[in-house]
């Protein structure tokens, strides 16, 4: 991963929402009336309820720009993140693609030559604005095709009244908890579990976002998706022992409850920790305003690593991109509007994620009110976190692999080593066609 500071794939959390058309059905553009240019986006979801969906805001969003931009419609569909990728997928295949589409990967459909560049899309202005190891992460052959949307890091949060009930931080403690390796994870899940906590630590390798958390767990066992040379090495001796020690002693042990993991989506863990049953799990700063929603008092620390030496985090972020349907000034306004500093704000503000503008990221280092002081914790490990390898074709088609399988690892009786040279074998025989 030599050279790419920035883990990046889909955030936000995942519904089983049906997709939600603001104007219309996401296809091919179209010309209506007199030459009037119609735009079809389709982006995804981050709302975990149906009251606070993010068609909310892209429809605010493209009412504002059609009133900018006379003769320009845009419809935009809405899609949860369970199935958004696929949806776009399957709208290209038939030769509909949307004009503009927020997902969560865009290096095959730019290897497959269906996407505009970023240079003919966008102003210098806009163009500049992006923090510089996000838009090298959308680059292909030093070509930017990927447009960063928004961005989160992850942190290990805790209940800490479940931690202090059952004896893991003390209870005149003024720092908080602060583990660094896994051993002391391990210690404080058997505590947890010995008073009575339905889940010490939550393990969400569901289809929503295993390839996620195994990452995490990865990039904290001394391992990755990637070697530095950027080749896949997912069955790295560093990654076995990873899922060998999630195999044997999270999941063997009882500390992950009793969910299976390989069938726990994140959000549903998320919710499980915002009921105060989880007393631990990864997670991103959509999170905070959730657990906090339901009075629940917690802490966040980095992730601790195998050893307790320090190891890169996991950073992400999600995509957008313009494929060529022949509306390319069309597009290129409207992602102009879409990148005016009101506009990422009103995203990430809402959803406590991150920006991906350096105008952005000022905006909120000095802010002070709100959720402001929390997100500089996740702001603060955003330019040295670690990145998936978006910039590889095959990373969709990887990711999916994951989703389906690396819940087996863990199971009991799982085998790490053939589960994840499985799926180290068939992404290097992706990758290398």
């Amino acid at each position: 991963m030599k050279g790419r500071y920035l883990s990046l794939a889909a955030t936000g959390a995942a519904l089983s929402l049906t997709a939600v058309a603001l104007t219309g059905c996401a296809a091919v553009s179209s010309l209506t009336g007199d030459n009037e240019v119609t735009l079809r986006v389709v982006a995804a979801d981050y709302g975990d309820n149906p009251q606070n969906s993010s068609t909310g805001y892209w429809k605010d969003l493209a009412t504002g720009f059609e009133k900018d931009h006379p003769g320009v419609k845009v419809e935009v569909s809405v899609y949860s993140w369970s199935e958004v990728d696929a949806k776009v997928a399957a709208m290209v295949k038939a030769g509909k693609a949307p004009d503009i589409a927020q997902i969560g990967a865009y290096a095959d459909y730019a290897a497959a030559g269906k996407l505009y560049t970023a240079d003919e899309l966008l102003s210098v202005t806009t163009e500049a604005d992006f923090l510089t190891p996000l838009a090298d992460a959308g680059k292909i052959r030093r070509v930017q095709y990927g447009m960063p949307f928004v961005a989160s890091t992850r942190l290990l949060f805790y209940n800490e009244k479940l931690l202090t009930d059952a004896g893991v931080i003390a209870k005149d403690a003024k720092s908080g908890w602060q583990p660094k390796s896994w051993a002391d994870l391990e210690a404080a899940a058997k505590k947890l579990k010995t008073a009575g906590v339905p889940t010490p630590f939550a393990l969400p390798l569901g289809r929503e976002e295993a390839q996620a958390e195994s990452m995490m767990w990865m990039l904290s066992g001394g391992g990755g998706y990637t070697d530095n040379e950027e080749a896949y090495a997912i069955d790295s001796p560093e990654n076995v022992k990873t899922f060998e020690f999630l195999r044997d002693k999270m999941v063997g042990q009882g500390l992950t409850g009793s969910a299976e993991p390989s069938k726990t989506d994140r959000q549903a863990a998320f919710d499980a920790f915002a009921r105060g049953e989880v007393g631990m799990l990864n997670g991103h700063p959509t999170l905070l305003k959730q657990a906090a929603g339901k009075g629940v008092k917690f802490g966040m620390v980095a992730m601790p690593t195998a050893d307790g030496t320090d190891h890169p985090t996991m950073g992400v972020a999600d995509w957008v991109m313009a494929f060529k349907n022949g509306h390319r000034k069309e597009s290129g306004k409207f992602l102009d509007y879409l990148y005016e500093a009101k506009n990422v704000t009103a995203f990430t503000n809402k959803y406590d994620l991150l920006p991906v503008t350096t105008s952005g990221y000022r905006a909120v280092d000095s802010s002070t009110g709100g959720a402001a002081p929390q997100l500089k914790t996740f702001l603060q490990a955003l330019p040295s976190a670690r990145l998936y390898p978006v910039g590889k074709k095959s990373w969709a088609g990887v990711s999916e692999d994951v989703k389906q399988n690396i819940g087996k690892s863990v199971q009991p009786g799982g085998q790490p080593a053939k589960v994840l040279e499985g799926i180290a074998q068939a992404a290097r025989k992706a990758d290398a066609h």
